[in-house]
């Protein structure tokens, strides 16, 4: 009988000292108790053909969906769903929310296979709609699979399990989101110390333990994954949770005695764990990685359990029920009737992904772009009126790129006739896109500190208070027009200034413009200032966003394009 190549795929010249077999040939074990302290201790992670062996045991072993596809499927249905294309050209499905997949030591035509896998997975399972960890666990698998058709009936029964309690992958928006919430919780309670860290550092907390399950499926070294991949298979989900908690402690006693920045931007933050986790092979062993995981005590399934539904049902309270809600962002944003002479299909994608979710299911209208419109501020605002909210991007002479979400109708400026006076609510936002990526909430949704919440007396707004022309023009400090949006159609009630009793003006300066400029965030200067031809500009940091400059402080402008929000419904 032929030997089985489990190495197909791998490039033997990238694996190291995983490219020498060592340790035993065969494992003669089926006991919970006995393989769980052998999968710890690593009885089978030097020797490449009895990992993939046991591999095969134990996914096989998994309980799964009485009709679950598997090997023979694959080489049915490969042709028709892959087509004729190179691999590497076929896209990855929607749900992996645009993350690669990760080389781990894979020959160029392993990486092809693992994009022909994944996208028959697709065809087979519709109804996952959010599973980003999907290609780091395809490209793995791959490394112990003798074909294609093997990897893809393993990566199936994964998806499959159907065991009560028991969990393999995330495949939801939801599952994921509350999962990040629960890695926040479980940080909390057994990394204090880390967990001081990342609060002390970072501007948003969620959004760098948003990576958690990355750190472990992409970020480590293959080396390092390959005996997590070991514990998984046999214990399960809470396994990736105790890895990352160990690689947060490490990535904490890297940076203790280092005097910290506070409030770094979060994708800084982000960037320092990826890069340590990413490179821990210098300072921490495979071994030793698991010794930290597992010395953590007091830990099991059942709090895990709790902590995800608990989670799940507060993200549902809330509104949180993206599920195909996503996919249809991604489908409209990418419709062929997208055209940007500043960010791409995929830049619009992620600016999309931070709007409300009430506009998820919009698609991107193009109102007003000085190419075609010419540098008018007065054909900015005829385009543009009428139109609630509005996307306001800019290009600048020196190709960064900035901007800000307006959550209200332009034509609001004229209930202060001509005098600059601010409107808008606290959904707006501002950002900036290059060199690097990041947004600026209102202040107030940060710091909810700086405001108490009172209950609105009736549904009508209060008198508006008619604010005095500034002396100085250039500052730009005004009083704030109150909201008339409805309080009830916002996410959260943070979002509509008039329920606040804020400590100074200052914080609610969102949007402002006459016909000698357009002005957005106010304070102690202003996020974006843009003068009445539309060619200069400045920005600085403000009270309302607290954003640093989005781009060069004093900037000219290349071009300027303005977005609206049409309903994908009532356009089709």
């Amino acid at each position: 009988m032929a030997e089985v190549d489990y190495g197909h795929f791998v490039d033997w010249d990238q694996m190291g000292d995983l490219a020498k077999s060592g340790g035993p040939s065969k494992l003669d074990c089926k006991d919970p108790r006995e393989l769980k302290q052998l999968a710890r201790q690593g009885y089978w992670s030097k020797n490449h053909k009895l990992r993939a062996q046991v591999y095969q045991q134990l996914i096989k072993a998994i309980p799964c969906r009485t009709v679950t596809p598997d090997a023979e499927v694959y080489r049915d249905i490969v042709d028709s769903v892959a087509g004729k294309r190179a691999p590497a050209s076929i896209p990855l499905p929607e749900f992996v929310d645009g993350s690669p997949v990760p080389k781990y030591c894979l020959k160029a035509d392993g990486v092809g296979a693992a994009h022909k896998i994944m996208s028959c997975v697709a065809s087979q399972f519709p109804d996952i709609s959010h599973c980003p960890a999907l290609p780091a666990m395809t490209a793995l698998l791959l490394h112990f699979s003798p074909d294609e058709a093997q990897c893809f009936e393993h990566v199936c029964r994964l998806l499959a399990c159907n065991e009560p309690g028991r969990r393999m992958l995330d495949q939801t928006f939801l599952a994921y989101e509350s999962s990040c919430m629960t890695f926040g919780d479980l940080a909390n309670k057994y990394c204090p110390t880390a967990h001081k860290l990342i609060v002390a550092t970072a501007q948003d907390v969620l959004e760098v333990y948003s990576d958690w399950m990355h750190w472990v499926l992409g970020d480590l070294p293959f080396s390092h994954v390959a005996r997590v991949l070991d514990v998984f298979l046999v214990e399960g989900y809470k396994v990736l949770y105790r890895v990352a908690l160990a690689l947060l402690k490490f990535y904490r006693k890297q940076k203790a005695g280092q005097q910290q920045p506070s409030g770094q931007d979060t994708s800084g933050v982000r960037g320092n764990i990826q890069a340590f986790v990413q490179g821990i092979g210098s300072c921490v062993s495979p071994d030793k990685l698991l010794e930290k995981a597992f010395a953590i005590r007091l830990f099991s399934r059942k709090e895990i359990t709790l902590l995800q539904l608990t989670n799940e049902k507060s993200l549902q309270q809330k509104g949180i029920t993206v599920k195909q809600r996503r996919r249809n962002v991604h489908l409209a944003v990418n419709a062929e009737n997208f055209s940007s002479e500043i960010v791409s299909a995929k830049e619009m994608r992620d600016i999309w992904s931070w709007i409300p979710e009430r506009f998820a299911l919009c698609q991107p209208q193009l109102l007003f772009t000085t190419a075609n419109h010419g540098c008018s501020l007065n054909r900015f605002y005829s385009h543009c009126e009428g139109h609630e909210p509005t996307l306001l991007i800019i290009k600048t002479t020196d190709a960064e790129v900035c901007g800000a979400f307006l959550s209200t109708d332009w034509d609001e400026r004229k209930r202060g006739g001509n005098k600059l006076s601010f409107f808008g609510t606290g959904e707006c936002f501002v950002f900036r896109l290059k060199p690097e990526m990041e947004r600026y909430e209102w202040v107030v949704i940060r710091h909810p500190e700086l405001a108490s919440a009172i209950q609105a007396k009736n549904d009508e707004p209060s008198e508006e208070e008619t604010p005095a022309q500034p002396q100085n023009s250039d500052t730009n400090t005004l009083p704030a027009a109150e909201s008339r949006a409805d309080p009830t159609d916002r996410l959260s009630p943070f979002l509509s200034a008039r329920h606040f009793h804020l400590n100074s003006r200052n914080t609610s300066m969102f949007m402002a413009g006459n016909f000698d400029s357009i002005i957005v965030g106010g304070g102690d200067g202003n996020a974006l200032y843009i003068d009445a031809e539309l060619n200069h500009g400045r920005t600085g940091r403000c009270t309302t966003f607290d954003n640093p400059p989005l781009c060069t402080e004093t900037f000219q402008i290349s071009l300027l394009e303005v977005w609206g929000f049409q309903d994908a419904m009532s356009s089709s």
